[in-house]
């Protein structure tokens, strides 16, 4: 009986078996990658956006960046698992990890230092070994790739690529109602005195004393005309003996609390600045984009919090 009425592709018995081991292995690295990173941006959007911005993407795109490539990394990390669609898998994710590769190449004198933790688990930043570590993600799903056998049938690609569509978008809807749905603790500390997040209305601002675009967001929301009866409470992240001088050096004129962490709990985010709009201790809307000049003027008017 030959190969093509049993039903495989002509050349999957004739392909040595160390080809087969190494294929396994590079497709089992590689979606290990990609499935937790693709699941990740999934399940947590409006972190990774944030992370995102961090790596200078545009606030315009950064989200909807975020929700397409949770998309495509699980999409990659599904087919890779499969042999009949390994290879469609394993050059999907060779694309990626390429383009990625020539971004951060391109923009590397202004990306070095930063957070490039796209990978759930793996706490790195940009530098010189960033190129090795994904250079080696890259041989994995080469490898992966052409130690495969060729890749046929649309059809069941085409269903899970439809499946996580679906499942992108009823993530992305839940994560949306959870950040506008949060109850806050009814009282914090504010100046060394008991303070209620229940009764009236509240901007908390979460900040870094040595962060220069926490920095930057504060000189720009000095000058803002506040509606009187808004309370702006700023929460450091860090360093929180140095609030009282970040806040004097740039006029910025709230208040101050240091149950920074139990609130982020609630708040679940990588770096600030970052905003919350409280109203009688309901959260009615998140600040994350803090870059003039509309930033975040535009989103604190649309919320009501701006004369």
């Amino acid at each position: 009986m030959s190969t093509a009425t049993a039903g495989f592709p002509e050349n999957s018995l004739a392909m040595p078996a160390w080809k087969s081991v190494l294929s396994h292995i590079g497709a089992a690295v590689t979606a290990l990658l990609f499935l937790a990173a693709g699941i990740a941006k999934i399940v947590m959007p409006f972190q990774f956006q944030q992370l995102f911005e961090q790596l200078l993407i545009p606030a315009q795109v950064s989200l909807p960046l975020v929700l397409v490539l949770g998309v495509v990394e699980t999409f990659a990390g599904i087919l890779v698992l499969g042999p009949k669609h390994r290879r469609w898998g394993g050059l999907l994710a060779s694309l990626l990890l390429v383009a990625f590769m020539i971004y951060v190449g391109v923009r590397y004198d202004s990306l070095v230092g930063r957070d490039c933790s796209c990978f759930p688990w793996v706490k790195r930043a940009v530098g010189p070994a960033f190129f090795w570590e994904d250079a080696g993600m890259l041989v994995a799903s080469l490898v992966a790739t052409f130690f495969s056998r060729k890749a046929f049938s649309l059809k069941i690609p085409a269903m899970v690529l439809g499946g996580l569509i679906v499942f992108s978008g009823a993530s992305f809807a839940y994560n949306t109602m959870q950040q506008s749905g949060i109850q806050v603790p009814e009282t914090i500390t504010v100046d060394g005195k008991p303070y209620s997040l229940r009764e009236g209305r509240v901007f908390l601002f979460f900040f870094d004393p040595q962060c220069s675009h926490c920095e930057e967001a504060a000189r720009n929301m000095a000058t803002y005309k506040w509606k009187s009866d808004i309370a702006l409470i700023s929460l450091p992240t860090n360093m929180p003996e140095w609030a009282a001088g970040f806040l004097h050096d740039t006029k910025f004129n709230a208040k101050v609390s240091n149950d920074t962490a139990e609130l982020r709990k609630l708040f679940v985010f990588p770096y600030p600045p970052y905003g919350v709009f409280v109203d009688h201790g309901r959260v009615k809307g998140v600040i994350s984009h803090f870059d003039p000049p509309d930033q975040p003027k535009g989103e604190l008017s649309g919320l009501g919090m701006l004369e």
